[in-house]
């Protein structure tokens, strides 16, 4: 017998689905997915518990790379060909800080972007667990990540809850 990733439930109204989601956490569930055709408050308020992005990350990263190429850059360029003009100084930092500045929103921004694409999974090449075509047509899902001898009391959760249809999804 194939070990259980998890159960999904079914169902044509969000509320079956929520009061599911609250039992569950009850329960000591919270490794669960919300699916909704719809965007749906009830659901994001008791789906997955969303932490803070790590996207932010990407971007402080990118701007301090920015930042620092770009003071390498305009500084490298003026101490390796010096131009002398006035009795002006060599490495000036005021007329260096308009290419600092545009390489630091650049790389930070392309990197928020990378950030993005990789946290949001963009570009995955197979559906992620649980998902059901439905759920992006008229159906709201639920899905619950548990062990082969939790799955038969989270399919009675679900079905006490409302949920019309559930099923089980082997590894």
């Amino acid at each position: 017998m194939k070990p259980v990733t998890g159960v999904w439930g079914v169902s044509r109204q969000e509320e079956p689905l929520i009061r599911a989601i609250e039992q569950l956490r009850r329960k000591g569930y919270h490794d669960l997915k919300t699916f909704s055709p719809i965007p749906s408050e009830g659901l994001l308020q008791g789906g997955p518990e969303a932490g803070k992005s790590p996207v932010r990350v990407y971007t402080l990263v990118g701007g301090i790379i920015g930042f620092i190429s770009g003071l390498f850059l305009t500084m490298g360029t003026s101490l390796g060909w010096p131009l002398l003009t006035g009795g002006k100084p060599i490495a000036s930092i005021p007329p260096f800080l308009v290419i600092v500045f545009e390489l630091t929103i650049l790389l930070g921004g392309l990197c928020a972007l990378a950030g993005l694409v990789i946290h949001a999974r963009l570009f995955r090449a197979t559906p992620e667990a649980g998902y059901d075509p439905r759920f992006s047509e008229d159906r709201f899902g639920l899905f619950v990540r548990c062990e082969q001898l939790q799955a038969e009391e989270v399919r009675k959760l679900l079905e006490a809850a409302g949920a019309e249809e559930t099923s089980t999804q082997y590894a």
